[in-house]
């Protein structure tokens, strides 16, 4: 099983639950261990997120239009492409959402399980 890593802002957390339920139905075609930062921590959450987010196989990172202004979840994509953790872009909804910089120009995928499990799948 894989140690996934959700990078959401904080107005998204049900779409983080949603996620989180749909990996475990039996119809799933993909499974994980969801390492996400569930409640606000102290002045040295940022060492805490780095060393939760080291210990992950990967990192999927929630995109809405919340994203731009989620520092917190913006830190958490830095960190992952700093310490070379595979993220994956997904977003849901009919209107695809913009990355703010330094992500501007990535791919954002659709949020469905073909590409959740291929992404997972991948991951060493």
């Amino acid at each position: 099983m894989k140690r996934i890593f959700i990078a959401f802002a904080a107005e998204d957390m049900r779409s983080r639950d949603f996620l989180v339920g749909q990996s475990r139905l039996p119809s799933s075609p993909f499974e994980f261990v969801d390492m996400s930062v569930k409640e606000p921590w102290d002045s040295n959450w940022k060492e805490k997120c780095r060393r939760k987010i080291k210990g992950c196989d990967g990192v999927v990172a929630l995109i809405s239009r919340h994203t731009p202004a989620a520092n917190g979840q913006i830190f958490e994509m830095l960190t992952a492409e700093e310490e070379n953790i595979p993220v994956m872009f997904m977003y849901s909804g009919d209107a695809r959402p913009t990355l703010p910089y330094p992500f501007s120009n990535r791919r954002i995928n659709l949020w469905n399980w073909e590409n959740i499990r291929s992404f997972i799948s991948k991951l060493l």
